[in-house]
């Protein structure tokens, strides 16, 4: 009896842990196209085919459960999108400069899509990264680094913006405002590539630059001048992004180490042997404390457990760091096989205790998976571990500045009819809607809006079919409707009732009730 009495106070805390859904919360996955990672599978790829693959990847990353996509449209000062500065990428028709054919932009295109599936798209730059494989690439004759040699380093295999001259902050600045002006998205996201990760015994050759451009700062000051660089150019994509729609969020993925604790007591547990800090040059806390980013998501690709740098620890750590930014954790799934070095990734199950820990720390807000294909791929049942326990409903991305939310009116026009043995349901668009959430609940039941399991769809669109059957007999069920604003702030519910010639049922219920994490 003893011994059954410890077991169930040592599993209860994980037992507590997998019956609680948050309503909220960020589960996002990186579709990256540098190399043709994630997408398109080739750079040969008929337009039809690509648009095929990019369905049916959003197809399975919305049946994980999962809300938002972070894609990559500018991996080497190349476009995914109709650009008016860059040139069409070499990974999405085979060579630099040649656009789709027949034409459709690819960025409008997944946004589209996003938004059919009730998905939010965070854009993804890489701000320094100007020729990937220098040497072995062909560069388009409009392609900036054959326009402006003069700024550019080469650093191993690879071209950089020499992050040191005002005029990589301009034009870096000018690329991600156009795609912020003329595209809805949701977020700017910006990758752990700033100063290039060090070469051995290689210097990054940028002491013209510093002796052009030392604002004050020494040579015995120099790490200290390339902190600066990076902080300048956060600062001035904050401002400007802010500037055109302030409703955009900055977001920034951090590797995952800040400093270790044997290097400033400010750090984390660790013995990583590279640091953001001292060797990437970004100091991800100073842009915290100064509002400077929206939100983190730090790159934690290790395990629970790991000596020199664990999964545990790190999380934690970057809970107390939050300094008031929105933190999403960076997951490595791309991790998980059999014949993996490391034995908590020969086990999905690891992703599943990784975002248990991450509920149970005050400012963790959710995760961003490496990477896409991976959830096509489904390694070692990845899918059912995760839709059966911690991803069984869906959930919400986190509201954005809820200090001055922008409150949605109410869904108008609701309503539902049965044709073809199917629940039709149509409503009109507001002005501030962006999503649109349809709940269902028992007719004898009170409304409990905080329980995800209640959630039937996601969608910007403004209609929705069911089939008609047991599970969604209007008999048996109310079905209710919800708009989310531009800052995913939710509105008063309106209940649906069956349509009856054009008479409008609509009946105003009580508040969703507050979501407690």
């Amino acid at each position: 009896m003893r011994i059954l009495i410890v077991l169930v106070l040592f599993f209860f805390p994980y037992l507590l842990s997998a019956q609680v859904y948050p309503k909220r919360e960020m589960r996002a996955a990186w579709i990256a196209t540098v190399t043709n990672v994630d997408w398109p599978s080739t750079p040969d790829l008929s337009v039809e085919k690509q648009q095929k693959e990019m369905v049916r990847m959003l197809d399975e990353l919305k049946s994980y459960n999962l809300n938002t996509v972070v894609f990559q449209v500018r991996p080497a000062s190349d476009a995914f999108y109709a650009s008016p500065y860059e040139p069409w990428s070499q990974w999405l028709t085979g060579k630099q400069g040649r656009g789709p054919v027949p034409f459709y932009d690819p960025l409008d295109f997944v946004i589209k899509e996003c938004r059919k599936r009730g998905m939010e798209i965070h854009v993804w730059f890489n701000p320094y990264r100007a020729v990937f494989g220098a040497g072995r690439t062909t560069t388009d004759p409009q392609h900036i680094s054959n326009k402006h040699p003069e700024w550019f380093l080469s650093y191993g295999k690879n071209k950089y913006f020499d992050p040191g001259l005002p005029q990589t902050r301009e034009y870096v600045t000018r690329i991600i405002c156009d795609v912020v002006r003329r595209y809805d998205i949701d977020a700017v996201h910006l990758d752990d590539y700033f100063y290039p990760y060090k070469i051995p015994h290689v210097e990054f050759p940028d002491d013209n630059s510093f002796v052009q451009y030392p604002r004050g700062f020494s040579k015995e000051d120099k790490a200290a001048w390339r902190r600066d660089n990076v902080n300048l150019i956060i600062k001035q994509l904050h401002d400007s992004i802010k500037s055109i729609k302030p409703l955009v969020q900055f977001g920034v993925s951090p590797f995952g180490v800040w400093r270790n604790n044997y290097q400033d007591q400010n750090g984390s547990n660790t013995k990583a042997g590279t640091t953001n800090y001292d060797d990437l040059y970004a100091d991800i806390l100073k842009w915290q404390k100064n509002g400077w980013v929206d939100y983190v998501t730090p790159q934690l690709y290790w395990p629970i457990g790991k000596k020199i740098a664990d999964y545990a620890v790190l999380s934690d750590w970057w809970s107390k760091n939050a300094n008031g930014c929105q933190v999403f954790i960076g997951q490595a799934p791309y991790r998980i096989e059999k014949k993996a070095k490391e034995k908590a990734w020969k086990s999905s199950q690891e992703l599943v205790r990784q975002i248990n820990l991450n509920r149970s720390l005050p400012n963790i807000q959710g995760s961003m998976y490496f990477s896409a294909k991976y959830f096509l791929k489904n390694p070692l049942q990845m899918k059912q571990n995760l839709t059966s326990s911690v991803y069984r409903y869906p959930a919400l991305p986190p509201e954005i500045n809820p200090a001055k939310p922008i409150i949605p009116s109410l869904p108008a026009n609701a309503f539902m009819k049965v044709e073809n043995n199917q629940l039709k349901f149509t409503w009109n668009k507001n002005t501030n809607d962006k999503t649109y959430v349809l709940y269902c609940f028992k007719k004898n039941e009170t409304p409990d809006f905080s329980d995800p399991s209640s959630i039937v769809a996601f969608t910007a669109e403004t209609e929705y079919v069911l089939s008609l059957d047991k599970k969604h007999d209007p008999a048996e069920y109310n079905y209710i409707l919800t708009a989310l604003s531009p800052s995913n702030a939710e509105s008063l519910p309106v209940n649906f009732e069956q349509k009856k010639a054009e008479e409008r049922l609509i009946t105003n219920i009580q508040e969703p009730s507050k979501t407690v994490r």
